[in-house]
């Protein structure tokens, strides 16, 4: 398989795999998101069990977001599943550094993993299968009055101590491919770098809606609700951003992201 190939087979498994979850979410799926979407593609023809483990890990903790915003303990083989798709790939120890010394998409990948197995370990601690896994270092955090464009440099990490520079719209964008971790519960680096960047994730929402990606502002919009839901002031009523972008279709994973954004607005029965 091309890695073209590969890397289209991934995303089209997350997709489906956000469908169940948004299904579960709704009270119209199964009783399992992780475990049904593994099983499913072992049975079909042409599936492939290890893209349904590695979409488990692209869509993370949102794969346990039924569980968390109802408060139901997720059946025991869920745990299972999510445990097999952890032990196939572990997380990277030690996890790589923040960009720009570290890669950005592994940097990335290391948090969303963190999220998966943070949340897995709180709705089931006594059955979670895979220990706890190692924090990443914290995001850089945007410097309001830089350039909105302005790249992220060396002395702009947050561990490098003074000379934070990095425009809103690269830091949102950034911020937007770690939405999974805005769930109820979940707490660290990055959402303190939410909370002090207020303003960029309203700029970066409302710049994405404006230029018709609405994957990108379902994600960033999905932020804003998470800071409404912990009391942080924003700039604007995130609600509406919620009732637009739906009307544009989309991505499964957008659909589950603005789901998740009503659930933490209120919008949506529990």
């Amino acid at each position: 398989m091309t890695t073209e190939r590969s890397r289209t087979a991934h995303s089209e498994s997350a997709d489906q795999l956000a469908r169940r979850a948004l299904g579960t979410l709704r009270g119209a799926g199964g009783a399992t998101v992780a475990a049904d979407h593994v099983e499913a593609s072992g049975v079909e023809a042409g599936g492939d069990p290890a893209v349904a483990l590695g979409a488990v890990r692209i869509v993370g903790a949102d794969v346990l977001a039924p569980y968390v915003l109802t408060g139901q303990s997720p059946p025991p083989g869920e745990t299972s599943a999510i445990g097999l798709a952890l032990s196939a790939l572990p997380p990277a120890e030690p996890p790589p550094p923040a960009p720009p010394e570290g890669a950005e998409a592994a940097w990335t990948m290391a948090w969303v993993d963190w999220g998966l197995v943070t949340v897995l370990a709180r709705v089931d601690p006594a059955g979670s299968p895979v220990r706890a896994a190692p924090l990443p270092q914290g995001p850089p955090r945007c410097d309001d009055d830089a350039p909105r464009r302005m790249p992220l440099t060396a002395s702009g990490t947050e561990t490098a101590g003074s000379g934070i520079r990095e425009g809103w719209v690269p830091w949102s964008i950034r911020m937007g491919k770690l939405a999974s971790l805005a769930l109820p519960g979940l707490d660290g680096p990055v959402h303190a770098a939410a909370k002090s960047g207020v303003l960029a994730l309203a700029r970066g929402a409302t710049r994405a809606t404006l230029r018709r990606d609405f994957p990108t502002a379902a994600r960033i919009t999905r932020w804003l609700a998470w800071l409404h839901a912990e009391g942080v002031p924003v700039p604007f009523d995130p609600a509406p951003l919620t009732e637009h972008t739906p009307l544009f279709g989309g991505s499964d994973r957008a659909a589950l992201d603005t789901a998740i954004a009503r659930r933490l607005l209120g919008l949506e029965p529990v």
